[in-house]
């Protein structure tokens, strides 16, 4: 109950069971597209008989990558140089906007250091699949929000507010 206005909100995740493994031993797409580690969390409100839904999809960076478990706290991503990302790229994509819809992609990794080849791959691979249905966001959230200056996440919400609006 919010002023006196009562309402059920559901919450739900569902993990998907193409890819799933613990973090760095599994990364990147397989070959038909799925993402590892895959989760979509879908919010449900109902009130007086209407309901609304929102579904939030997170997973790995969708082309092929990896990164293996070293003796340093953060191995280093290695992006695959002898296939063709497009075609599990595509597929994902493809999948991705006949389940959902038009896609917004918000990245929030490092656009420095060891992970900026992994921005720069993905924001490249977006521009080049030329899909009006996908949008790309990136959003270097480490360096934006560090010492929880968490009101810098105001910048993320003032890139979104177009498409969280459509």
């Amino acid at each position: 109950t919010i002023n006196g206005k009562c309402f059920d909100w559901l919450l739900v995740s569902r993990r998907s069971c193409f890819r799933a493994g613990v973090r760095y031993y599994v990364r990147g797409i397989d070959s038909e597209g799925h993402a590892a580690n895959f989760v979509e969390t879908e919010q449900i409100v109902h009130y007086k008989g209407s309901k609304a839904s929102f579904v939030q999809t997170r997973g790995s960076i969708p082309f092929f990558w990896s990164q293996r478990p070293n003796l340093k706290y953060k191995p280093k991503p290695q992006i695959s140089k002898s296939v063709n990302h497009m075609d599990g790229f595509q597929r994902h994509f493809d999948s991705q906007i006949i389940s959902y819809g038009k896609q917004m992609i918000v990245n929030l990794v490092n656009q420095k250091g060891s992970e900026k080849p992994l921005e720069q791959t993905f924001s490249k691979m977006v521009n080049s699949m030329a899909n009006g249905m996908v949008r790309y966001v990136a959003f270097d959230f480490h360096k934006e929000c560090s010492r929880m200056r968490w009101d810098r996440l105001q910048i993320l919400m003032d890139q979104l507010a177009e498409q969280q609006d459509e």
